[in-house]
């Protein structure tokens, strides 16, 4: 889970963050000012100063936030002076938006508010639909309106151009305020209350956010156009109330609840889409007459409230479905305010104490929780303070805050509180009733001894919840300084709700850096992501690190345990070799070993009909002489009542793969021959566990036949399986050999642990990868995880992972003279309710997600970002199925679809730790040759968000494989591909097809200085572009694989497309020019895969585009990585002779020798 953080004001106006990750308080900058209330958002954060003006904090990242302006040149062909300004009286302006209708010269377009500046100036598109325009970027048409060509023909009597312009957002990690300034008679009182939601409302898309408020007369306002790109929005606009509003909360989807001054609460209805401001209003009563609603907070699903006499309350059954809910449930604890955040999760700060708590205990089963927990993290101050405890930790003086009694003893800490409570001892006694609340002492700990005892033994108790006060400890005697005991009499008037014990920090003199009990006012979570599983650091205060190990632990550097980690390998590794040697000359005491794993499996028999037979499978296992283990995989069968079997030799099996099944737990077996007739040995067991054993053991047992163990090389080639798996092969030297090379199906592939979607790797360790949900993750160097455990898997370096994806479903419609568009089709027609190609029945209660290892995490919606364009309910419309789909109806489209999509979830472990927080579609890291003279100490890492960005990784290493930070590099249309070869030649591909080329790219200018428009092969679109040592290969979305020509030093962009082959998924270019691709469709001599790894064959310096294609593991791939394969083979000894004697060589054998002798060419 990516670092988040819950966003809180204290009593003096002052805003403070805590992080999930972290255990203190963060002061916010732009300390000047102060705040009432602030409502936090996944990126940012909306507030309320004293003044009573909005203001927006931006939180920054490594992406500006960028918008383009535009303006159209416009002009008419004069038979006199050619094409000029002067135009028509009913043409449009000569500068103008691309509607024409609005008067737009370029000097008029201004920066929306003070927060804004310009990133470049004025200039010209050149690029038309993907392809580039002539000199001046001219579009040409007979009129206006019209459709325009970059060609000018006869009849072009108008054209226009267009000219963009880049403006940058600047106010980042800092208090924006927002201008009124332009609609100051809308606002006639200053605001009182506002909220910040519905970035996940229903079919919304991701960027938008709703912001809503209220004004002091009671009149609710909407912030219209907030979004990602415009975080300040527009302006406001008015909506109607039945009544004076004094409070509002708005949930990440579509719930929206205010409070009355009378104390009901009004729920709006009708958000949607389409209508994020809703259409009406519904009463909901308080949940008693006596005490009325005093705020409210609502989430996705859950709505929390107080009344007027501090209880909280909890709405039953809220959804989209009914926004007003059920009935109302009293809560424990007596609250200012509550605070619903991501995933439903709660916050409140106690009436009584002013601390903010945690509602332990929410999960999905069970929204109401189960108890308030204290948060007791300290805060840190943005100044230094001599006399400060903060300070002295700073310095190296680790200072306990514990009050010291006679014999070196302490009261104990936060952390002992609930060991401490189970054993007490004569000289403590033990309070008659001590649960948790908010009327502890600060440092008090987050559970209070009797509800450690409660939850642990699960005895029946009151609940523990904040408002109710505990006895008084009985101290022992202590000694305190003479010095702190000034500041005694202070302590002994509070409030009966807090404890006696109290913790003297140093530096009383100053209240603000100190952690003597802050007095919060308002806490927001909506930008503070709790789940389940994660572990929270907020309710344990510091000890103060006393401890001699702690201090010890803080002064060791990473660098200085990877040496001591390094000598201490090295020590044990010579004295095992010191203990071997003794023992060398004696015999083995067992020559061989034998034993049988077996069990009942299912087996997808070979012969028709095909189904699957019930079979048991036994796995015997051989040890050698020479301690090597050898496998053999037997499967008995039962046919026509006699008992049959077939065996596998684990040495011979190249892979293991899980296979997407949504109904059973199978995987499949491919050797060299089964991987030709693309028709692997299939079995299914009942559950999933018993599948990942087998699974375990089976590709232990293979890696030990062929004794490839431990983390992959840095030459390893990656793949990923439709399925997300990830598998890595050991290249042999034989493998990109010019003559006889290894035939891919022969290469052994092995699993790892996690789940992507994109992989890429380099030769010096460095392995990136994607997730489906877009999830950056980096190697971490480890093997195994998620279904490997124990002797398969390593000890360390696995990190828990997850991933999420959309399952689409497609709802048809036939177009019926009477009743208009309805559900009945035609005979020939395709089924209702299918998959995007029709041929499959796919309904929304009969869909399941992918695998049994998924489940779902939302519900079905309608998908409005599909090719095309959609109307306001999502439909498409053509003339018939299939056919081009396009968002608006005419007079011959006869039929229509709509896209649904649902999300589902799959959790797993894997040597991968995730790199946060920009979310990417594509990366690529530079492939090094072993040929190369230096290299660097940087590895240059590129990278496309899913947004389009592209993005440079800097301070990338062998050390430090995630990098420090990224570079934007600005586009001037959203980008899909992006790779980067040898010698820093980076190649991209833009979303419209069109492909690019980066100029001055070198390590000490990593983001080089401009792009040259490349022009796609004549009518395609590309998709993808991958770049090897002196190649380029690009795959247009039709399958086809091109070549591009004629790139040398002196003119890197090449000159020309040439087509090499279709039926192309994918292609992956490496440092030895070597290209693999991931194939369509693959016919085999029993069965057809799809998604198949294949070699190029016949690749040398003289002929680049190879020769043939060798067919390699099949069905179900769909991505390769070969960029880390710098392994070349190594030269005959024939070869060596005849060039030693002067002999004369044939074809292949020169083109051999020229590769060896002259090696990749640099550009």
């Amino acid at each position: 889970m990516p670092s988040s953080a819950l966003w809180a004001v204290d009593l003096f106006g002052r805003v403070y963050t805590l992080s999930t990750a972290g255990q203190c308080w963060e002061l916010c900058r732009d300390t000047q000012l102060e705040f009432k209330r602030v409502s936090a958002a996944t990126r940012g954060c909306w507030g309320i100063a004293c003044d009573n003006q909005v203001h927006v904090y931006v939180c920054a990242s490594d992406v500006p936030i960028r918008c383009q302006e535009e303006a159209y040149e416009n002009q008419r062909w004069n038979p006199v002076g050619g094409f000029c300004e002067k135009l028509l009286p009913s043409d449009r302006w000569p500068w103008s938006d691309v509607s024409g209708l609005q008067h737009r010269p370029l000097d008029g377009v201004a920066l929306p508010s003070p927060h804004w500046e310009w990133e470049s100036d004025w200039y010209v598109d050149e690029n038309f639909g993907g392809e580039p325009t002539e000199k001046g970027g001219w579009t040409y048409a007979m009129d206006f309106p019209a459709t325009y060509t970059r060609d000018k023909k006869w009849n072009s009597y108008v054209r226009r151009r267009r000219w963009i312009r880049y403006r940058r957002y600047k106010s980042r990690d800092t208090w924006a305020k927002i201008p009124s300034k332009d609609d100051p008679k809308q606002l006639p009182d200053p605001f009182n209350d506002l909220s910040v939601g519905g970035w996940e409302i229903t079919e919304e898309p991701v960027g938008h956010l709703s912001v809503w408020a209220v004004s002091l007369q009671g009149k609710v306002w909407y912030r219209e156009d907030v979004s990602h790109p415009n975080p300040e929005g527009s302006s406001w606009s008015h909506v109607d109330t039945p009544g004076e509003v004094v409070q509002i909360s708005c949930g990440p989807h579509d719930l929206l609840w205010v409070t009355l001054w009378e104390g009901q609460a009004l729920v709006r209805e009708g958000i949607n889409r389409n209508n994020p401001k809703g259409s009406s209003w519904c009463l909901v009563e308080p949940p008693t007459s006596e005490n009325g609603i005093m705020h409210v907070s609502v989430g996705v699903g859950v709505v929390w409230a107080v009344t007027k006499d501090r209880k909280v309350w909890f709405r039953r059954g809220v959804n989209s479905h009914n926004p007003c809910g059920t009935s109302w449930i009293e809560m424990v604890g007596e609250m200012t305010m509550v605070d619903v955040g991501l995933n439903d999760q709660v916050w409140g700060i106690g009436y009584e104490d002013r601390t903010v708590y945690f509602r332990h205990g929410v999960t999905p089963s069970e929204l109401s929780g189960k108890m308030w927990k204290a948060i007791v993290a300290s805060r840190v101050c943005d100044r230094s303070h001599s006399g400060s405890s903060s300070s002295l930790l700073s310095a190296g003086c680790f200072f306990g805050d514990e009050v010291r009694v006679s014999g070196d003893s302490c009261v104990p800490s936060d952390t002992d509180a609930s060991s401490e409570a189970e054993r007490p001892g004569p000289e403590q006694p033990v309070p008659a009733e001590s649960p948790e609340s908010p009327g502890h002492s600060k440092g008090s700990s987050a559970s209070g001894p009797g509800t450690a005892k409660a939850a642990e033994h699960g005895t029946p108790g009151p609940e523990p919840y904040p408002g109710q006060a505990s006895p008084p400890a009985e101290l022992p005697w202590t000694s305190i300084d003479l010095k702190e005991s000034k500041k005694a009499p202070s302590h002994s008037a509070e409030p009966p709700g807090l404890s006696s014990l109290e913790l003297l920090p140093l530096g009383l003199e100053e209240p603000y850096c100190t952690d003597d009990h802050p007095l919060w006012v308002w806490v927001s979570g909506g930008g503070c992501a709790v789940e389940a599983h994660t572990v929270l650091k907020w309710f344990t205060a510091q000890a103060g690190l006393s401890s001699s190990m702690q201090t010890l632990s803080l002064s060791i550097t990473p660098a200085q345990t990877a040496a001591w980690r390094k000598q201490i390998f090295q020590q044990l590794t010579e004295r095992t070799k010191r203990e071997l040697e003794n023992f060398r000359h004696y015999e083995q005491a067992v020559e061989q070993s034998v034993w049988v794993k077996t069990g009942a499996l299912q087996w997808w028999c070979d012969w028709k009909p095909h189904k699957w037979v019930d079979v048991r499978v036994a796995l015997e296992q051989f040890t050698g002489h020479d301690g090597a283990r050898d496998s053999i995989l037997f499967i008995y069968y039962v046919v026509h009542e006699e008992k049959k079997y077939l065996h596998v030799f684990l040495n011979e099996v190249t892979t293991l793969v899980p296979v997407l099944n949504e109904d059973k737990h199978s995987f499949a077996l491919y050797t060299p021959e089964r991987t030709r007739q693309r028709w692997p040995v299939r079995l299914a067991t009942a559950t999933e566990q018993d599948m990942n054993d087998w699974l375990a053991l089976l590709n232990l047992s293979c890696c030990e036949s062929r004794r490839v163990l431990g983390r992959p090389s840095p030459q390893a080639v990656w793949s990923i399986t439709c399925k997300g798996d990830i598998f890595v092969s050991e290249p042999s030297p034989d493998l990109e050999a010019p003559e006889h090379p290894l035939p891919c199906d022969q290469m052994f592939w092995r699993q790892m642990g996690g789940h992507l979607r994109v992989v890429e790797a380099s030769s010096r360790g460095v392995v990136w990868g994607i997730g489906y949900d877009g999830t950056a993750w980096v190697y971490t160097g480890g093997y195994g995880g998620g279904c490997f455990q124990g002797l398969a898997s390593s000890t360390g370096n696995l990190y828990p992972q997850s991933d999420v994806k959309c399952v689409y479903i497609y709802e048809n419609q036939r177009w019926n003279p009477v009743t208009g568009y309805t559900s009945r089709g035609l005979p020939t027609d395709r089924y209702m309710w299918s998959d995007a190609t029709g041929l499959q029945e796919c309904t929304k209660a009969g869909t399941k997600p992918p695998s049994l290892q998924w489940s779902w995490v939302s519900d079905w919606s309608v998908d409005f970002s599909v090719p095309g364009g959609t109307d306001q309910e999502g439909w498409q419309y053509a003339s018939d199925f299939p056919s081009s789909y396009h968002g608006y109806k005419t007079m011959r489209d006869f039929v229509r679809r709509r896209c649904w999509a649902r999300k589902c979830k799959l959790v797993t472990s894997g040597p991968w730790l995730e790199v946060p927080p920009i979310a990417l579609r594509d990366v690529s890291i530079v492939p090094e040759s072993p040929g190369a003279a230096e290299r660097g100490p940087g590895i240059a890492l590129w990278a496309v968000s899913d947004k389009g960005d592209v993005l440079c990784r800097l301070g990338v290493s062998e050390l430090n494989p995630a990098g420090a930070s990224w570079l934007h590099v600005g586009t001037d249309q959203p980008f899909a591909s992006v790779s980067i070869g040898g010698c820093c030649q980076v190649w991209a591909v833009a979303r419209d097809g069109s492909a690019f080329y980066r100029g001055s790219v070198s390590p000490a200018k990593p983001a080089g200085d401009c792009w040259y428009h490349i022009p796609p092969p004549a009518k395609q679109r590309l998709k993808q572009v991958s770049v090897g040592q002196t190649s380029v290969y690009a795959v247009d979305e039709n399958g086809n694989l091109w070549y591009r020509q004629g790139v040398t030093p002196s003119y890197p962009q090449g000159s020309s497309w040439e087509h090499v082959s279709n039926n192309v998924r994918r292609v992956s270019v490496g440092p030895l020019d070597q290209v693999w691709v991931i194939a369509n469709k693959v016919q085999g001599s029993h069965s057809l895969s799809q998604g198949t790894v294949c070699h190029r064959t016949g690749v040398q310096p003289l002929e680049p585009k190879g020769q043939g294609w060798d067919y390699g593991i099949g069905g179900g791939w769909d991505h390769i990585s070969v960029r880390a394969n710098a392994t070349r083979a190594p030269r005959s000894t024939a070869q060596e002779t005849a060039g030693g004697q002067g002999l004369p060589r044939g074809p292949s054998s020169a083109a051999g020798t020229l590769q060896e002798a002259v090696g990749p060419v640099c550009c």
